[in-house]
């Protein structure tokens, strides 16, 4: 299905009979703001709709839209995580063009993208592809041989980047996760740090003559957070997160994903010369670090 908002389009997949429709977060961020305001859907027969922003989680980039529509085709997510090599056929509205299908296969799992300026809190444990994806695939059902949903287009590296045919998946697990959320809570939970982490660079390690060259620096703590509470500092290096070797930002970010709301975690970092342990009791917000 296509969904239609003020500055672009984008894809979708039909939740639930009733009208709820699940797509990208950064499909509807701009109508995303509070309070919600709505989009155009149009569904494979050509009929068209107002559908109301229902919930959106920007970490797993997911969201929520319903569709003023009744007895619609629900779409089956699958249950499991797909094998490499498995048939991947993309489904959704590139560049404006409905109704496309491109095909491939699942090419690798638990993908990770590094943070960037579109997406501060980065992308985890993602699906990846050969098939075709597009501007305007985004948020659309990725289905396997049989059928059934793998997940929803995220993302692609574009041929300048000198990339050829790599796009990547949102997990079905995920999407139904957060979907399910949302439509409860309005809101999904995710474990929280209260840091702000940098990765390391050269120029960062011979400038302050750091000890180690792997690690998240952190670069700001928050006031009363589980990582304040713990003792961590601005300035702390941390290379281990419950029992996981962190490298670098991406790391710590897959890491904290996988925790869980008041869990507690140990956190090994480095503070100058010395390696500090650390014991943190993870708090529940939607925010990030």
């Amino acid at each position: 299905m296509t969904i239609t908002t003020r500055d672009g389009i984008g894809s979708g997949v039909i939740y639930r009979s009733d009208g709820v429709i699940v797509t990208d977060a950064h499909v509807v961020e701009d109508q995303s703001k509070q309070p919600y305001g709505t989009v155009q859907v149009q569904l494979a027969d050509g009929s068209q709709a107002s559908a109301s922003i229902i919930g959106v989680d920007d970490p797993s980039d997911v969201a929520v839209i319903k569709a003023d529509r009744s007895d619609l085709p629900a779409a089956q997510f699958s249950a499991t995580t797909p094998d490499v090599g498995e048939l991947a056929v993309v489904i959704g509205t590139p560049l404006g063009l409905t109704e496309t299908v491109t095909a491939g296969i699942v090419s690798g799992l638990h993908r990770n993208m590094p943070p960037s300026a579109e997406r501060p809190q980065g992308a985890i444990d993602l699906l990846q592809t050969d098939a075709p994806i597009s501007p305007g695939n985004s948020g659309g059902a990725v289905v396997d041989g049989k059928g059934q949903v793998i997940g929803l287009s995220e993302a692609y590296l574009p041929p300048s980047s000198g990339a050829v045919a790599i796009g990547f998946v949102t997990p079905a697990a995920t999407v139904t996760n957060v979907a399910d959320q949302l439509l409860k809570n309005g809101k999904a939970s995710h474990a929280v740090l209260g840091v702000v982490p940098a990765d390391l660079t050269p120029e960062i390690v011979q400038r302050f003559n750091l000890a180690t060259t792997t690690g998240a620096l952190v670069i700001q703590v928050s006031p009363d957070s589980p990582a304040d509470k713990a003792g961590i500092r601005a300035g702390d290096i941390i290379t281990a997160f419950d029992g996981q070797k962190i490298a670098g930002v991406t790391d710590l970010l897959a890491a904290l994903r996988k925790a869980q709301p008041g869990q507690e975690v140990g956190i090994t970092a480095q503070r100058g010369k010395d390696a500090k342990t650390f014991s943190a009791v993870l708090a529940d917000t939607s925010g990030t670090g």
